[in-house]
């Protein structure tokens, strides 16, 4: 294999698959959801209450049966919120269902006197404890911001749910209530309260105690998120950096995005002999790594067994993103994974770049005209500047940032000017000529990181928006052009999506399917920076190297692109940036301005 990647002759190798859902489970988390949606028809509409599906559900597990609405509700909900853990194969999640199947026989029996319910959902549970074992997932980092979380969607869910219950018994309401009637009746039923609705017979109490079911569903599981334990997502811990700086300073050559593993929003599991390492996040359930690992090559399985087990061990879904070729070979055959290209990282040789020649044409006039208009360059490492002019340039950038929140997550640093990272490199736009302002005469940044003894790679690149066009090209020029006497040998800069669909589908000869990709990707390109990068990149005709997505199956391939698009911070969850509270300085550089030119998803 290239690279010098290792083999595992002379014993069995151990195939490591990912945490998809055994069948106990996947069968166990199916009954849940949909018994949860019978039994929360059931509660709602009442010729659900009476048909043929209910009375099969009610022997199902957790199905209180059809005398009391709100019981009914309140079990479907439950079962519901169970099934995606049980799903998973959590164990508290395992552990509510051992809990509720016992209170729905005694319901059924208390109520009911249902011989039969007791006996079904006595023989449901017998599985649930034979194979408990297959319920071991540890829970997902978390923290109290989940109880807000829940508080806002159970309360929406609620009022929706609650709207649908006052208005399905129409025909024996009093008069003709108007829509905020409604709205205020379901409010008040939430907190125990009798609303402005009335209805004729005993419906009246169905539905109050239907609402007040739902609210205090929405009230205990808000209290139990908030003052349950928290496990706030792993960092990165001053000893896990000092070892991976190690690491990087005997190996940082090998990728040039080894550097981002010092990231301090990461966690990392080291192999048994501590030589290498795989740093990752964990975001919606899928446990992101990114690049290939550290350290050395032939101690790389042991480091991804230790990745594997520990995404087995919490119900995670493994998933690597941006990782090399030699990379995604080892991960492939060490845990039996799959791997798909995801785009080519531009890497410029600094001896055969020149600005001579027609292809260059379109960058050096540029380059020639901003230098005439008065613009001038600094490149220089982060440990020859002065601490003014870095909180300068991190304050620029920060400001400078087109988006509301940080981005970046796989080729993106989180930070600049740190005391630990002087090697980084950081190229700075000037004109003198301008009045000064909050920055000086500061007008454009480029930060990168080493990349080894001989190499950087592009971290962020920022600029005053009042400047003239043409900064980023400017500084990587400038920064090229250094390069020779700053010991630099070869540059990254950014990552191209698709940049092989957009280069073949543009050519002669083209297939209509060829087309039509490179049609959607450039339709794409409005929102995201598809097509604008490759075209960026191509001006200093580098050479392309693969990167690839490693993932366990095709049907994960949504989830992990929504999680890797949440992790490079182009889908947000969070509070609006104005609403959020300023988290604590990170150790011990308090800026973090993580975003490359790259938009890597």
């Amino acid at each position: 294999m290239s690279g010098g990647v290792p083999g595992r002759t002379g014993r069995t190798r151990r195939v490591l698959r990912g945490p998809s859902p055994e069948v106990v489970p996947a069968l166990i988390a199916r009954a849940c959801t949909l018994v949860g949606l019978l039994d929360v028809a059931a509660g709602v509409f009442p010729r659900f209450r009476h048909s043929r599906m209910h009375a099969l559900a009610e022997v199902l597990p957790g199905a209180f049966g059809p005398f009391a609405a709100a019981l009914s509700l309140s079990a479907g909900v439950l079962l519901l919120l169970l099934a995606h853990g049980l799903r998973r194969r959590k164990r508290r999640a395992w552990r509510a269902a051992v809990l509720l199947l016992p209170a729905g026989a005694a319901a059924q029996f208390a109520y009911r006197h249902s011989v039969i319910g007791v006996v079904i959902s006595a023989a449901l549970l017998l599985p649930l404890l034979r194979h408990r074992d297959e319920f071991a997932a540890l829970p997902d980092p978390r923290s109290r911001w989940r109880a807000l979380a829940n508080f806002v969607l159970m309360g929406a869910g609620s009022l929706v749910l609650g709207l649908v219950i006052v208005s399905v018994h129409e025909d024996r309401m009093i008069g003709d209530p108007s829509l905020a009637d409604r709205i205020s009746h379901v409010l008040y039923g939430l907190v125990g309260f009798e609303g402005p609705v009335d209805y004729a017979g005993p419906t009246s109490w169905t539905v109050a105690f239907s609402l007040g079911a739902l609210g205090w569903l929405t009230a205990v599981t808000t209290v139990y998120l908030a003052f349950r334990p928290e496990h706030p997502a792993a960092r990165l811990t001053e000893d896990d950096e000092a070892r991976l700086r190690v690491l990087l300073d005997k190996h940082g050559g090998r990728d040039s995005l080894g550097h981002f593993a010092l990231r301090r929003d990461k966690a990392v599991v080291f192999s048994p002999s501590g030589k290498a390492a795989v740093t990752y996040r964990v975001v919606s359930g899928v446990m992101l790594a990114s690049g290939d690992p550290i350290g050395d090559v032939e101690a790389w399985p042991g480091a991804i067994e230790r990745f594997m087990d520990e995404a087995r061990a919490h119900s995670w879904t493994p998933a690597v993103m941006g990782c090399s070729e030699t990379g995604g070979e080892v991960w492939t055959r060490e845990t039996g994974l799959d791997a798909l290209e995801l785009g080519d990282e531009a890497v410029v040789d600094v001896a055969d770049f020149s600005l001579s020649g027609r292809a260059m044409r379109n960058v050096r006039q540029m380059v020639k005209r901003i230098e005439r208009a008065g613009y001038e360059t600094r490149v220089r490492r982060i440990r020859d500047l002065g601490e003014g002019e870095l909180e300068r340039i991190r304050r620029a950038a920060e400001d400078w940032r087109g988006t509301d929140t940080e981005r970046g997550f796989s080729m993106a640093l989180g930070r600049i000017g740190d005391p630990s990272d002087g090697d980084c490199l950081i190229a700075t736009a000037h004109k003198a000529d301008d009045p000064p302002g909050p920055y000086g005469d500061l007008k454009a940044v480029l930060h990168f990181v080493p990349w080894g003894a001989d190499g950087v790679s592009l971290d962020l690149m920022r600029r005053d928006r009042a400047a003239d066009p043409g900064m980023n090209e400017l500084l990587i020029v400038a920064a090229l052009q250094a390069a020779p006497r700053l010991g630099i040998d070869r540059i990254s800069l950014n990552f191209a999506m698709f940049r092989s669909a957009l280069a073949r589908g543009e050519k002669i000869g083209a297939g209509p399917v060829l087309r039509a990709w490179r049609g959607l990707l450039v339709f794409l390109s409005r929102w995201f920076q598809i097509e604008s990068l490759y075209k960026f990149n191509a001006k200093f005709r580098p050479r392309w190297e693969p990167r690839f997505v490693v993932y366990a199956a095709s049907r994960d391939l949504p989830r992990i692109g929504f999680a890797a698009m949440q992790a490079e911070g182009f889908v947000n969850l969070a509070l609006p940036r104005i609403l959020r509270r300023r988290a604590p300085a990170p150790r011990p550089c308090a800026h973090a301005v993580p975003e490359r030119g790259v938009r890597a998803v």
